[in-house]
This record gives C-alpha cells, structure tokens and sequence, in this order.
C-alpha cells in the first residue's frame, strides 16, 4: 500500500476534500472576504454562450465562406498578433473575442469585438515540397494584446455581413507569472489532424499511402479545418482540437479556483526554464507530438520537483522537430514526424526515420500501444492507494467507457511505479489491446500521474457545446463524481488547492 503523508490523509480521510481546500481559501482571502485569486476574479465576471458557433458551413473539411488563422499560437500581453482571414465571396467580417473558462457555467467571456474588416478571398496555397500547404496571405489585422487579458484560451469568431455563416480563429494567451498549475494546450497534434485546405494532414501522403509516414509536412499558417475523426463536432471549425477534448478541463478548473495558467506546446518546447515557475504542469487528452526538447524540458523540470498529471492517451507518441522556420523565416511554423518515442511498432517500420525519442514510459508512466485505439472500461487494480481516497471504490469496480479512443498501455520501468487501473481495450475490427494507468514519486516530493485515456476530461465536465465522443463501438458516460475526486485528490497531494 502507497502511503499518504500526515497532511493529505487527514485532510481527505477526516475532514474530506472541502475541509482540506478551507485553509487556503483563508490564506487567500482579501479584506473584503472573497478569495483573491486571478482565474477566482476573472471568471466573477459576466459571461455568455454567445462564444459559440450557430451556422457552419463547412465543405471538405475547409469553411471557405469564412477563415482565418493567427501569426502566433501563444502571445504575451503587449505583443502583437496577426490575423489572416480570407472569405469567398468577400464580405465584411467581424471578430468577437471570447476568452474560455466557467463564468458561471456559460463556458465564455465576451472580451471584445473587432472590425469589421473588408475581407475578400485569399489564394488556396499550391501543393509545395513534402505535400507543404503555407498560406502567405494578407493580414487583415493586427492585436496588441491588452495587459488585462489573462492567460486562457482564447476564440475569435468571424461573422460575416453578406451571409449567415461563421467560423473560428484560435489562440493562447500566456503570462510567465508564478501559478499554481501550467495547463499546456495540444496544438502541435491539432495541427497533425489538421486536413485543411483537402486532405493536408500529418497522415496524409502521395502515393502509396501511408498514414504513417516521416515525409509529410504541414505548417501552422493555415485554418483549422473540420475535426476529421471519432466526434462529429462542428465547433471545431477553426478551433484545432480545443473544443472536442481540452475545454472540459479548462471549464471545471475554473469552475473550482485552480490558480491555472495557459501556455502551447510550443513554450513547453521554446521555454524550458518557464516551467520553474509552477507547482503543476497538465497534458491535456490528445497531446500526441512532442519535440525531443519538449520531453527533456519536462523531464528536467519533474526531477526538479515539478509535479505532472498526464490526463491523455497516445501522448509523447511523435517526435516532432518544432524549430523549422516558414517562408518568411519565423521558426515553430512547420513540423512533420521525425522519428517515434520509444522507437518503432509494426505500425511504423516501414519508414526511414531520422531520429526516435526515449520510452515515453519513463516520463509518462506507460507508452502507447499497438493499437493504441480502442474502447474499454476504466477498471481500479490498486483502490487502497491515496488517488482514491474518498472515492468508495474498490479492486475490480470502472468507470464504464472512459477509456478511449486511445490510451496509455506497458507501463514504465520506474521507481515506485503503481499501476492503479488497468484493463484490457477492443478496437472496431476486434483488435485487443490494453491500457495502464500509473502514478509515480518524483525525486522533491512531486507526484506524475497518467489518466492512460484521451476521455478524461468528459468525466469532470460536460460544459455548453460539448459533444460527447463515440468511438470503437465505446463511449463515456458523461460526468462521474469519482473522476471529479480522483483528479481533486492528485492535485491536492501535489499542495496545488484551488482558491474557492
């Protein structure tokens, strides 16, 4: 049995979850007697549904009535960020600024409306070197992020004059503040799924074709076109990945306080040191393509004491360059699969490929399978450890349909490694497979955890637009109190405590 130290046990044991979060609720509190607290203050303020999309038009995977893409997937407050936007037939088009969080459950804020701006049609690029799509286009804007945007997700809607349908444009406003927890957004895979402006993807080839492959390239100047796979989401138009997995995490977060700051994969890949400044870091639920600088810049960072929860499958899977400049000689714009962590399945031996990872199992706590797709229930091995304190659940007792639609499975060879859930998975085809969840000590008192599904996140939150997932003849159940916990519990453990 994993031992609790004093101050979890008797928080979570004697008290409950509640009692443990009242001290610092205290410590935080202001003169006036409310919680002082950045994400506790900005999510006091109004908020609407109106951040989603009514009318999507979208044809092949591309909304060519209506899109957009942004310079950069992260800014700082006071830097500068472009907007490309092209519409056929032109129209003027305006941009609502949404940021993303709870605000009382309607999931957005209202922060700004921009434009409107005379927006005509901007060329489809031509097939380039590595099947390459870069958009060169106009830029149609330009925004000095205000000082008093915090760090979150944020949503520009395009809505048009001369018809009724829009779309999304999508970026990261981060902060180097110290916080309590860095939720790291999943952009680099966004843009490996990406098929914008036909079929552009990662998994994309000429032929023959071969999903797998180590010589296609794409770029992050282009849309975000429709979500091709598992969920049929039509706020995904323009929007990457965000809304189908990660917003859920990000509502329920914020719902409770948690002192979180956003950043992308490219600052976990640029910005190595800026990890220092959090008790926490999150990989949120499809966080496939990891650089080789990401993994060492966590890596380092845990056995400094960084605590990590991986609440995703088929992570650090990918070995992805991030350095590769586009045309105009901005780096962090192109990547394509160099090579993969903890070297090649049957899947992947046909290519050439120039460079694999480490075992992602020694930073994850389990690797992907082969297959790493499938549905299965999420079943407790080890119940007397202190991720399920207060849950009542038992060896043998799941969580029906959480794991999906791909996992972690083969656990790592790491000291003090526990396997906490594990079961076996099935793919459409009858493929079996299997998945492993895991926790493991870091060196300074920090903990790793690895949820092992991509479905986490729909167990802590169902917030307005969400659409669940079908995948593998599978599907979760929707919110579930125990996920709720166990996530409570991991971070709790880790002294990380919201501020409500």
């Amino acid at each position: 049995m994993t031992k609790l130290p004093a101050f979890s046990r008797r928080s979570l044991l004697k008290t409950g979850l509640a009692a443990a979060l009242a001290p610092l609720a205290a410590r935080a509190a202001t003169a006036g007697g409310r919680p002082s607290s950045v994400i506790v203050d900005e999510n006091r303020r109004p908020g609407t549904t109106d951040w989603q999309l009514t009318f999507v038009r979208t044809q092949n995977y591309r909304s060519e009535m209506i899109e957009g893409y942004c310079s950069h997937t992260s800014v700082r407050a006071g830097e500068k960020l472009g907007v490309f936007l092209s519409a056929n037939p032109g129209t003027d088009v305006t941009i609502d600024v949404y940021r993303i969080g709870y605000y009382g459950g309607k999931g957005g804020r209202h922060v700004t409306t921009l434009g409107p701006f005379a927006v005509a049609p901007q060329p489809t690029p031509p097939v380039g070197e590595h099947r390459l799509r870069e958009c060169q286009w106009d830029r149609t804007t330009e925004i000095t992020i205000p000082r008093d945007w915090v760090s979150g997700v944020y949503l520009g809607k395009l809505s048009c004059r001369g018809h009724r349908y829009q779309s999304y444009i999508i970026w990261v406003v981060r902060d180097d503040r110290p916080a309590d927890l860095l939720f790291q957004t999943s952009d680099t895979t966004w843009q490996a799924y990406n098929k914008w402006p036909e079929a552009h993807s990662l998994y994309d080839t000429d032929e023959p074709k071969r999903p797998w492959n180590a010589t296609t390239w794409i770029s992050y100047d282009r849309p975000y076109g429709f979500y091709p796979q598992v969920v049929s989401q039509p706020l995904s138009q323009g929007s990457g990945e965000f809304l189908l997995w990660e917003y859920p995490l990000c509502f329920w977060l914020e719902q409770h306080g948690y002192d979180v700051s956003y950043i992308s994969n490219i600052d976990t890949h640029a910005d190595g040191p800026g990890l220092a400044r959090a008790k926490g870091f999150l990989s949120v639920a499809h966080d496939e393509y990891w650089s080789l600088e990401m993994y060492e810049n966590v890596r380092a960072a845990i056995q400094r004491g960084l605590s990590v929860a991986f609440l995703c499958g088929n992570s650090v899977s990918g070995v992805v360059p991030l350095n590769l400049k586009n045309s105009a000689g901005r780096p962090h714009r192109l990547l394509y699969r160099r090579g993969m962590f903890g070297g090649t399945t049957s899947a992947h031996v046909t290519e050439k490929w120039e460079e694999h990872g480490p075992d992602e199992s020694l930073l994850v706590g389990a690797r992907t399978m082969s297959p790493a797709n499938g549905s299965g229930n999420w079943i407790v091995t080890q119940a007397d450890h202190w991720i399920f304190a207060g849950t009542g659940m038992k060896n043998g007792d799941l969580i029906p349909g959480l794991v999906g639609w791909e996992h972690h499975g083969e656990p790592g060879k790491v000291p003090g490694l526990a396997v906490i859930a594990a079961g076996p998975t099935l793919k459409a085809g009858g493929e079996a497979s299997s998945f492993a969840a895991t926790v493991y000590p870091g060196p300074k008192g920090n903990w790793v955890f690895n949820a092992a599904t991509i479905f986490w996140s729909m167990g802590l939150a169902q917030p307005p637009g969400l659409v669940p997932p079908y995948s593998h003849l599978g599907r979760p159940h929707g919110v579930d109190a125990r996920v709720q916990k166990i996530t409570a519990n991991f971070l709790t453990q880790c002294r990380i405590l919201p501020a409500l």
